[in-house]
Formats: C-alpha cells, sequence, structure tokens
C-alpha cells in the first residue's frame, strides 16, 4: 500500500474569547494557515488535489462551506482548488488528516491539505443548535434516539465529571495537571518551541497593528493557589474553568502527500503516517474513548506504549488524560511536553491539525521517531492517528 508523508505542519497562536483573534473572520484565519503551507513547500495551487477542513459550529460565519471559502480567500490557492468541510465534533480535524492519508494511500489523491478552523468569538460553540431550538425550529435529538436513551443530556461536562468518579480523581489531581499544562506551555514559549510551527495573524489591538504569535490562554502567573481557587463549575463535582480546555480561537493545517509528490516536487517528509484508527463507545460518559480507540491501534500497529516517544492527548478537561495515562499505564514524562487546551486552548474543529503541528515539530526538536495523537470527542468518538518522524 502505498504511504503517506506529512511534510507541512503549521498552527496560528490560539486567542482568547474576545481577545486578539475576535477581529478575523474565520474564513480569513483559515486562509492564513493555507497559505502558510503552501508558502513553506513552494506548491502552486494546481498541485492540491483538495482541501479537507474541520470545522465543529457550521453556521453563521462558518456556514455555506467555509472549507471552500477559506480556500477561495486564500492568497495561493484558489477556484480549481476543490474543497470539503467535515465535523467529528473535537476530533473534525484530526479526521482531516486521516482523510487525506487515506486518499494519498488509496492511490486517488497525491497533494491533501488537512485542516481545521474555528472562532469561538464569532460563532459560539453550540450556537448552530440552540438558534433553531429557540426558534421552535426543532431539536436535535430525535424520538428515536429519546427511546433508546430517555432522559439523557448530551453533555461533555457531565462526561468529564463521569470519569473522575470512574477514575477516582481528586479535585487536587485536576488542579495539579492544569498547573502543569501551564508551566510546559510557558517553557515551550519562553524557549521558542513554538516558533517553527506558529502562523504569523496581523491582528489590531489598541497600541496599533501587531502580528499575534503568543497562545493568549497561556496564565504565564499560575499558581496552585490561584488554580485551586476557581469556582466549581457544579457544587457536587470538582472540575473548573481552570481544569478544563480554554475556549479559543484559531486555524491549523498539515500537509499530506505520497511519496510520487516528494520526488515530483522535491518535497522532504517530516513524519510518516503510521496508523490511522478511529473507534466509537459510550455516548454518555463520552469523553473516555481515547483510552479504548489507543489500545485498538497500538494493537493494529503491532505497538506497545512504550514504543511511543511522544503523546498530544487533548486536554478537553483534566480528567481525560489523566485517565489516558493511568489506563495505559504511559509515561507522564511524554504527555503534551508542551502544554496542552487548560493552557493554550482548544479551538474546537481547529484543534486536530493543531496537536499535530505540535506533535510532529516536538518530535523533530527532540530527535524522537514516534508520537501518538487522540482526541476525545462528542457521541462517544475517538480518533488516533500515529506518526513515525523522518
Amino acid at each position: 500500500m502505498p504511504e503517506a508523508y506529512l511534510v507541512e505542519a503549521v498552527r496560528t497562536a490560539g486567542g482568547r474569547r474576545g481577545g486578539r483573534l475576535a477581529g478575523v473572520h474565520p474564513v480569513d484565519l483559515a486562509a492564513k494557515s493555507l497559505d502558510a503551507i503552501m508558502e513553506r513547500s513552494g506548491l502552486e495551487a494546481k498541485a492540491i488535489d483538495d482541501v479537507v477542513m474541520g470545522c465543529v459550529s457550521q453556521g453563521g460565519e462558518q456556514a455555506m462551506q467555509v472549507g471552500r471559502n477559506a480556500v477561495l480567500a486564500a492568497k495561493h490557492l484558489g477556484e480549481g482548488v476543490p474543497a470539503v468541510t467535515i465535523d467529528r465534533q473535537c476530533g473534525s480535524s484530526q479526521q482531516a488528516i486521516q482523510f487525506a492519508a487515506q486518499a494519498v494511500m488509496s492511490g486517488t489523491q497525491d497533494v491533501v491539505i488537512a485542516a481545521g478552523v474555528e472562532s469561538m468569538s464569532r460563532v459560539p460553540m453550540g450556537s448552530t443548535a440552540m438558534f433553531h431550538m429557540k426558534e421552535g425550529l426543532g431539536n436535535y435529538k430525535s424520538p428515536g434516539l429519546e427511546e433508546k436513551y430517555p432522559g439523557i443530556q448530551w453533555s461533555q461536562f457531565m462526561g468529564a465529571e463521569m470519569i473522575v468518579k470512574k477514575h477516582g480523581f481528586t479535585k487536587d489531581d485536576l488542579d495539579r495537571f492544569a498547573l502543569s499544562s501551564h508551566q510546559k506551555a510557558i517553557e515551550a514559549t519562553k524557549s521558542g518551541a513554538f516558533e517553527a510551527e506558529i502562523v504569523p495573524v496581523e491582528v489590531e489591538t489598541p497600541e496599533g497593528t501587531e502580528m499575534h504569535t503568543v497562545d493568549e490562554g497561556i496564565r504565564f502567573d499560575a499558581t496552585l493557589e490561584s488554580i485551586s481557587s476557581v469556582k466549581l463549575l457544579s457544587p457536587e463535582g470538582t472540575i473548573t474553568a481552570a481544569t478544563s480546555s480554554q475556549i479559543c480561537d484559531g486555524s491549523s493545517a498539515v500537509l499530506v502527500v505520497s511519496e510520487k509528490a516528494l520526488k515530483e516536487y522535491g518535497l522532504t517528509p517530516m513524519a510518516r503516517i503510521h496508523n490511522l484508527t478511529v473507534t466509537a463507545g459510550d455516548p454518555v460518559i463520552m469523553l473516555e474513548e481515547p483510552l479504548f480507540a489507543t489500545d485498538r491501534a497500538l494493537q493494529r500497529a503491532g505497538m506497545n506504549i512504550g514504543d511511543i516517544d511522544l503523546y498530544e492527548v487533548n486536554e478537553a478537561f483534566a480528567p481525560v488524560p489523566l485517565a489516558w495515562l493511568k489506563h495505559t499505564g504511559a509515561d507522564p514524562d511524554r504527555l503534551n511536553v508542551n502544554g496542552g487546551a487548560i493552557a493554550l486552548g482548544h479551538p474546537l474543529g481547529a484543534s486536530g491539525t493543531k496537536l499535530m503541528a505540535t506533535l510532529v515539530h516536538a518530535l523533530k526538536a527532540r530527535g524522537k521517531k514516534y508520537g501518538l495523537q487522540t482526541m476525545c470527542e462528542g457521541g462517544g468518538v475517538a480518533n488516533v492517528t500515529i506518526i513515525e518522524a523522518l
């Protein structure tokens, strides 16, 4: 079977809700990452077979095929480049990578950009459902679904609290994990670890025009005391805003190509796709599926967790990566080594390619070989992608 290679991987620095990226239309924000891929690779638009873009809240400014609109808005693409927009919830752009890799591995395409975008400031999370419900246009939970899951409220927050209870975590466990996320992100920022992956975005500020290059969500003054003092989201629970992923604006993109394209265009691969896995399980606890998806991915790859040098496990809520560590027996020192979504933000549809950009650059910087990325996703689904750095 043909191999699929990662050649470029980029992301914008995250923006807080209502923050530095809030003034940028999501179509233009997505175009920034697409253009960076084209500029870094040196490819011409005619070489691109397709663009697969993840986006969760496909309404308002992210409606009407945001992937295609981003292609049309980009400086280096244009009308002749097709695009499709997909939604696998938080794993949307990780699935974009897997669809791109599958297209290349099938031999039907040679050069595909996998990307993602989410402006959570301009298209609020859940707004695509809530708007229609408020207007009396129906509920996504059908009579058939209600019959199978009577009275169930689909809630990622509730799923996260269920994981806390199931795995016996304490609030202190969550608070300490959150602090670690910020500490690692601070160190990565100060050391320049993100410079190779970040695409500068021009933004307007009260002080004038600036380039946005630093993740806005990092709390550079974070302490255990400040994190532990944040109010509980539920009086009976353990999770706070400080131990949850941050609402975030951002875009990201990865270039996936065949061996034929490497030779034809003189490209240098950063990594090879080693395994693609997606599984589904309990839609109520919902966020636990990365544990079991990882088991399956490692089995299919003929590997064990010790073979993996670095892991990116999305920090939707602190108990998710903590449960993943407990279940897999993975080395905590290899997990989210540059911080995760608690510090850096979780721009929903952009997070998959965002994490991949961080993973592939981290492997390269450390001279490591294998990386594993996984995401918990709404509905109890999880993607796992294993790459081999070259």
